[in-house]
């Protein structure tokens, strides 16, 4: 484990690079050719916006561009950073590459020469830069300074091939540095400012160099734009000081990145909006994790707006740094697939729908409003995008009369102050009123309409659903929140959350008519091309017409599918049975069938698009490549699964697809043909198909399916996967505590948050009652009376509210006239809501002193628990693997429950050892520290543990179990960190783990894919358990005593029963079952001997018998032997008995008076045979006469019957037929 840990604290050389133009080429070349660039991250820059942004300016005083970010520093200036890298670079060389020649060697005359040339060369690009500003218009001169510049070049370029007239490189026998650097800047000058014959007469040795360095990959990779041999040749591409008239200026197609099509890529066309609202005082938040961890009206993070709904709601922890916020900027991870907001059916339909999409936004929390929010809008669009303003057309809120609602007049003032009359349009409240839900927060909004076409007056063809017309921004103004009655009241804080469609703007900077077509979507489509046995490549085909064999439909669906997968499954969630488990399995399900059948891809192809997914998108999110190798483990596992049904599942839909068709043409029905709703459930619950993905087959063969039958099915099928409903019945379940309520008590009463430091303390606290929100009209009433479910708000509380898991305090709230129950207690905004009701005096009034008095033996069984959790999180970190991460917990009086990721159960060895570590914490009487500290400094510190998607507090409290947190904070990285429990947590604690007495496992079960849970108990409840399986297991202990089967089986039965009932560690059941499982076996092996014994027995006794009745004279007999329902024994006597006699006829009969039940077996002599007494028509006459039957072949045979009490007829039955025949 601990080299596990030394591996995962390890960390790769990473650096960031920012850089543009020649410097960035040169700096690729260098480190391609050094074998180095994997290590770089290119970072987007945009000139101006980046290098000028606040973060960027900590890191970067004077904001210079290019420059490499390395541990401890920065380096500028592109020869420096070449250097830095060539010389890292030689630190990574193993035996295998030791041969190779580095670009900078270590040789001291070696490396002096090859750092002359770079000081040469930055003299050099100087003057190469004043002749490109000069000649592309750049900066002003004359025809003068144009001359000087040309002398100073050829100087340079005669220095050069002086060198090169005896030698191939600079320095050396070989490339070097030097070569790689003078090669990039001179490049442009000597290509495309000399002339084709005057490079070859003037200077033969330089262009024999530049003919060999532009074969070298590395220089074709990094600048391959500036080496079209087409270009090089052709002396139409020569340019020299002043340009001629109508020459278009070169800038655009030298240095794409800046002036022409490549300067809006993703990347740059993300950065810009992210800097440029960091300009405008905006902080940065880093999105939040698609799966949402604390809001489960969501199935998925859908809008940009989803983690700041604690601020819009008015439930924000004031001391958090969402608290915090006044301004704030970032571009969220969204999906829309299952619930309200669905797209998955509609992709690859058209082009321009996504399940996984991003959300560029900026936001307000009572700061700026709508002057402020619409003038930023304008300026990135028009100033930094340079987007057309005569193709864009601003729309604003009309009014509602239907409620009352007045036009957004403000905002339509401030619209034309800056478009036209006829560019500045109203609209209604569906597409201009914006509401989170059916209650809560909403407002106006304004949104921005970008023309693709342009030249023409498109307003017409605004909110139309034309995708030449298309919504780019929307700004939100939420100034009202929706009461449940349908009323709007005007929130006291204004905000503004404005959402911009990434992929959508980034079509329109690329001059794209579909967002698949920009650089977010081709390498992914390029990938695609490459796994599959796609007939073409990806031409942008919709509908029937363009796309008839649906192959770029299926470029489209996999493309969005596999983001959609890998952005979900780093965010911690995985395709499954349920919720959006199971809509991520519909996702993946669709994406491989259309791989598979309609790209004709081999099985696994789909979790081989994950690297190209990561190489796109990691740099913006950096979780997918932490987690690449459990993405790709978990796409390729279900991808095998469904690989398994997925061909026999097509066949089947095509065969029925087929009959449809056909007996539809049959009947000449006008209606159309229809897939029944039960072949569509077959399909659905043998085969793995997502009815929507048998929809869209469907479709695709012209046929419908009859959904109320599919759910008609499902339902007789009784397939029941719904979540579990919460406890509906909890106290105050008709409270509210949101933005009206937190805003009333700060802005109306002017009350301070809830002072709730007490809650770690275990004294009562004196306060007064500040304020009570009725249950009944969810308003603040002055008084409560008896019986009546409240909340009440007081000036100090001792009560821990509900949160992280950990369930709330109860106890009472005393005044000198009432006793206030408290039955659960709430946080929101910092005020604490104390839930519950009067449960003696009369009322309990507003301005009544008070005594708040939590029940502090319940909150000590609580932090028994909570201390203990912590505990089993850092031993199954130990035992199972450091990757082990917290995936939801429940902490309450009686038990604990954590739920963490893993793909297996956990066996009954861990179990133990888990057990066995934290009972040994338990009695090693370890100190429980906890300290509030700065979150930065809480996140330095080595072997933490923090729940992932969590937003924490600034400052946190940091709860570390054996180690002060003093003594953390003195040394956060030392290695012995990671032997102790250390968590961010705000719940409370044990003083000491001695306090918690006993810890058992009580149980440990999947509640999802790749989700296991473990239930435990602490203290009394724990020692009980324990006590009472200490006594199960003598009982079992006991059973080594019982000799006989049968009672050794009735004791078995029972202490099974007892058990599968009783709450014991789940070790000592495990330990229990072992035994039970041992006696088991022995009672098969008592059978196994009574069998053998039932065997010899029979056949001495018919064996003794045939012979006696042979040696009689007689042909045949019939017998009754007493060996149970033994038909092996039976068969055993006969055969037995005829290897004897082989010329003998035999009946063998035995009962078993328990069940009732009467058996025989007979055997013939072929003799008896051909004289008429067949085996099976003997047995068949005989059994009946008891009501059985029987069969065989003509030699043997054998049967039963239920007439035990006719037994001695059917023996007799069967003498009379031997007898008749023999």
């Amino acid at each position: 484990r601990e080299r596990e840990r030394e591996r995962r604290v390890a960390r790769v050389a990473m650096y960031d690079l920012y850089a543009l133009g020649p410097p960035l080429y040169k700096i690729k070349a260098a480190s391609l050719v050094a074998g180095i660039w994997d290590s770089i991250t290119e970072k987007p820059v945009v000139l101006g916006l980046t290098n000028a942004a606040p973060s960027f300016l900590e890191r970067n005083p004077r904001g210079q561009v290019p420059t490499l970010e390395v541990e401890g520093g920065s380096i500028f200036e592109s020869n420096a950073i070449c250097r830095y890298l060539c010389n890292e670079a030689l630190s990574a060389l193993t035996a295998a590459t030791a041969s190779t020649r580095p670009l900078y060697p270590r040789d001291p005359t070696t490396r002096a020469l090859v750092d002359c040339w770079l000081d040469l060369d930055c003299e050099l690009f100087l003057t190469v830069k004043d002749v490109f500003d000069l000649t592309l218009g750049f900066k002003k001169g004359d025809k003068r300074e144009g001359v000087e510049l040309t002398k100073k070049m050829t100087d340079y370029l005669r220095a050069l091939e002086n060198k090169l007239s005896s030698s191939t490189y600079l320095v050396g026998d070989s490339m070097t540095l030097a070569d790689v650097v003078l090669f990039v800047d001179l490049s442009i000058y000597f290509f495309y400012m000399l002339k084709s014959k005057d490079r070859q007469k003037k200077f033969p040795c330089v262009s024999r160099w530049f003919a060999t360095l532009s074969q070298v990959p590395a220089m074709r990779e990094s600048l391959g734009h500036l080496l079209d041999q087409a270009k090089m040749d052709s002396d139409d591409f020569v340019y020299s000081y002043p340009l001629g008239e109508g020459v278009e200026n070169p800038a655009r197609w030298m240095f794409p990145e800046i002036f022409g099509d490549q300067k809006w890529t993703a990347a740059r066309t993300r950065q810009a909006f992210l800097d440029f609202f960091e300009l405008k005082g905006h902080t940065f938040v880093r999105s939040s994790p698609v799966v949402p961890h604390d809001d489960p009206t969501l199935l998925f993070a859908n809008a940009g707006m989803n983690q700041f709904k604690p601020i819009f709601m008015g439930k924000a922890d004031p001391n958090s740094p969402l608290g915090k916020l006044r301004r704030a900027t970032n571009t969220q991870k969204c999906i829309r697939a299952g619930g309200k907001h669905n797209d998955l059916d509609d992709v690859g339909k058209d082009t321009y729908h996504h399940t996984f999409f991003e959300m560029l936004g900026n936001w307000s929390f009572g700061d700026f409003f709508k002057v402020e929010a619409i003038n930023f809008a304008w300026e990135l669009l028009t100033k930094v995008y340079k987007l057309p303003a005569d193709r864009m057309y601003a729309t604003y809120f009309g009014g509602s009369k239907e409620q009352g609602l007045a036009p957004d007049n403000e905002a339509r003032d401030i619209w034309l102050k800056i478009l036209p009359e006829s560019q500045v349009m109203p609209f209604g409240t569906k597409d201009n009123f914006w509401e989170m839900g059916d209650t809560g927060p909403c407002g106006p909004c304004t949104e921005l309409h970008f023309d693709r076409v342009g030249g023409r007056d498109a307003s017409s063809l605004v909110n139309m659903d034309d995708p030449e017309v298309i919504e780019i921004w929307n700004l939100v103004f939420i100034q009202f929140n929706r009461e449940p009655s349908g009323e709007l009241k005007t929130l006291p804080n204004k905000h503004v959350d404005t959402g911009m469609g990434f992929e959508r703007i980034v079509s329109v900077l690329q001059n794209k008519m579909s967002n698949y077509d920009t650089d977010v979507f081709v390498p992914i489509f390029d990938e695609i091309q490459a796994l599959t046995e796609a007939p073409r490549e990806y031409r942008g085909g919709v509908g029937q017409k363009e796309d008839p064999d649906n192959v770029d439909m299926a470029y489209r669906v996999i493309a969005d599918h596999i983001r959609t997968l890998c952005i979900s499954i780093a965010d911690g969630a995985r395709p499954g049975n349920e919720g959006r488990e199971y809509v991520l399995r519909r996702v993946l399900r669709r994406a491989v069938r259309y791989g598979r059948e309609v790209l004709k891809a081999k099985e696994g192809f789909f979790s081989k698009l994950v690297p190209v997914v990561v190489r796109v998108m990691s740099d913006v999110f950096p979780e997918l490549a932490t987690h690449q190798g459990k993405i790709t483990e978990i796409i390729a596992e279900e991808e095998t699964s469904f690989g398994r049904t997925l061909t026999k599942g097509i066949e089947r839909f095509k065969k029925a697809s087929k009959q449809i068709l056909a007996a539809h043409k049959v009947s000449k029905a006008g209606d159309k043909p229809m897939l029944s709703g039960q072949e569509s459930f077959v399909l659905w619950d043998t085969f793995g198909f997502p009815v929507d993905l048998t929809e869209l087959m469907a479709e695709e063969y012209g046929i419908g399916v009859d959904m109320e039958g599919f759910k008609e099915a499902m339902s007789a099928a009784k397939e029941k996967s719904r979540a579990g409903g919460k406890n509906k019945g909890a106290a105050g379940a008709g409270l509210r505590f949101e933005a009206e309520q937190t805003a009333h008590l700060r802005d109306t009463l002017k009350l301070a948050a809830t002072v709730d430091a007490h809650k770690f303390s275990k004294a009562d606290v004196k306060s007064e009652v500040c304020a009570i929100l009725s249950s009944g009209s969810n308003s603040f009433v002055d008084q409560a009376a008896a019986g009546e479910v409240v909340a009440l708000v007081v000036g100090a509380t001792s009560y821990y509210a509900e949160m992280g898991g950990q369930v709330a305090d109860t106890g009472t709230i005393e005044t000198s006239g009432a006793t206030f129950a408290v039955e659960d207690a709430k946080i929101a905004a910092g005020y604490v809501f104390h839930v519950g009701k009067v449960a003696k005096g009369a009322s309990v009034k507003v301005g009544d002193s008070c005594t708040v008095r939590v029940d502090y033996d319940r909150r000590h069984k609580i932090a028994n628990n909570h201390t203990c959790t912590h505990l089993l999180n850092l031993a199954l970190r130990n035992h199972i693997s450091e990757d082990v991460q917290q995936k939801g917990s429940l902490v309450d009086d009686e038990k604990l429950r954590f739920d963490f990721n893993n793909n297996k159960p956990v066996d009954a060895k861990r179990l133990g050892e888990i057990e066995k570590d934290i009972q040994g914490d338990i009695d090693r009487a370890l100190q429980v520290y906890y300290k509030e500290v700065s979150l930065g400094d809480g996140k330095a510190i080595h072997g933490l543990r923090a729940v992932f998607g969590e937003t924490y507090p600034d400052p946190v409290r940091v709860v570390s179990i054996g180690k002060p947190v003093d003594d953390l904070l003195k040394d956060p990285k030392a290695s012995d960190n990671y032997g102790y429990s250390i968590e961010f947590c705000g719940g409370t604690h044990l003083d000491n783990t001695k306090e918690a007495a006993a810890f058992a496992i009580l149980s440990e079960e999947g509640v999802a894919k790749g989700v296991r849970r473990i239930a435990a108990a602490t203290g009394e409840i724990a020692q009980a358990a324990i006590k009472r399986g200490s006594d199960l297991k003598a009982k079992a202990g006991k059973l080594d005593g019982v000799k006989d089967a049968t009672a050794l089986q009735q004791e078995l039965n029972k202490l099974k029963a007892e058990v599968d009932k009783v709450v014991i560690p789940l070790t000592t059941k495990n330990e229990i079952r072992d035994v039970l499982a041992k006696h088991s076996k022995k009672i098969v092996e008592l059978g196994k001997k009574a069998a053998a014994g039932n065997k010899k027995k029979a056949v001495a006794e018919a064996v003794e018998s045939v012979k006696k009745a042979a040696g009689e004279g007689e042909t045949s007999c019939v017998l009754q032997i007493d060996v149970g329902l033994d038909s092996k024994a039976l068969l055993e006597a006969v055969e037995a008995s005829l290897k004897a006699e082989p010329a003998f006829s035999l009946m063998v009969f035995s009962s078993d008076d328990k069940k009732k039940k009467v058996m025989a077996y007979a055997g013939v002599s072929q003799d008896a045979v051909d004289k008429g007494l067949a085996a099976p028509t003997w047995i068949k006459e005989s059994l009946a006469v008891c009501g059985g039957k029987g069969g065989g072949k003509p030699n043997r045979a054998q049967g039963q019957g239920p007439g035990i009490d006719k037994l001695g007829e059917a023996m007799k039955k069967a003498e009379e037929l031997a007898a008749s025949k023999l």
